[in-house]
């Protein structure tokens, strides 16, 4: 057994899902039923919209199976509870965005096990063929997002304290985690940057235009079509790393995840910025 792979990243990411528990609330999950329309276009653009960009892009791209398979990792990975900082500092609706982020973390343990099914099916290759189940990846998923989620939010009143330590460990476990991404292919990493670095940065950006575009028709609310852009174009890179990692031993198919989780800082920042000028 691996001990960093099969022990430690799970661990980090647990902590990371069950420090984003101690920030929720139900009225963060209420929102899809108070503003439905918001939510619900924030919602298919990340779990529908993304998925399908991806997909294409890959299907275009000269790219080999496991850094293919890599980008739709990425794709199928859920925002991270850094959209919700960002979405703050861009004068965006942090609301929508937090609760985009809690119910799509909770639903990952469905949608990533589909995403993947359906778009290796499309690929030519299954789970089945690489050793994995749908079965398997919810079941483990479901005790290292779901439950630490669920558990942080039980706790979140007599941890209230804590929150705000939690989440800065939490980001300086993002980057532990994603330095030790590139440190273990450290021989390889050049040339996995060279494959996978213009097409996760591709996704990136056109995701973003993507989402900004149609939450500018469908929404006039400013501060709902920052947030969405952002939460479209600020993936969970940790899960997706971790996903890679546990399902697919690690190598060429983490490599996506680990260039789309710096690329998002080098796009999201510059636009953030843009829009504090205003």
């Amino acid at each position: 057994m691996n001990i960093v792979t099969d022990v430690i990243l799970p661990i980090a990411l647990a902590f990371i899902m069950f420090s984003l528990g101690l920030g929720l609330s139900i009225s963060d999950f209420s929102r899809i039923f108070t503003k439905p329309k918001e939510f619900l276009i924030g919602f298919a653009s990340q779990l529908i919209i993304l998925p399908i960009v991806a997909l294409i892009l890959v299907l275009i791209w000269p790219l080999s199976p496991e850094i293919a398979i890599g980008v739709m990792i990425i794709a199928a990975a859920p925002g991270g509870a850094t959209s919700n900082i960002l979405t703050s500092f861009a004068k965006g609706d942090v609301a929508l965005s937090i609760s985009l982020t809690a119910i799509i973390s909770i639903l990952s343990v469905i949608t990533i096990p589909l995403i993947l099914g359906l778009s290796l099916s499309v690929l030519g290759t299954n789970l089945a063929g690489q050793g994995i189940s749908l079965i398997d990846i919810a079941l483990k998923m479901f005790l290292i997002v779901t439950v630490p989620v669920l558990i942080g939010m039980l706790l979140s009143n007599v941890l209230s304290s804590f929150e705000s330590i939690s989440k800065k460990i939490s980001t300086v476990l993002f980057f532990l985690v994603l330095l030790g991404a590139v440190l273990a292919e450290r021989e390889n990493v050049l040339i996995y940057f060279a494959q996978a670095g213009l097409v996760t940065l591709v996704l990136n950006i056109v995701m973003m235009f993507i989402a900004y575009y149609i939450s500018k028709t469908l929404i006039e609310n400013i501060s709902q079509q920052r947030a969405i852009t952002l939460e479209c174009g600020l993936q969970n890179g940790t899960l997706a790393i971790v996903v890679a990692n546990v399902f697919f031993d690690g190598g060429a198919y983490l490599i996506p995840a680990a260039t789309y989780s710096l690329i998002m800082y080098a796009t999201s920042l510059p636009y953030i910025y843009y829009l504090r000028r205003d």
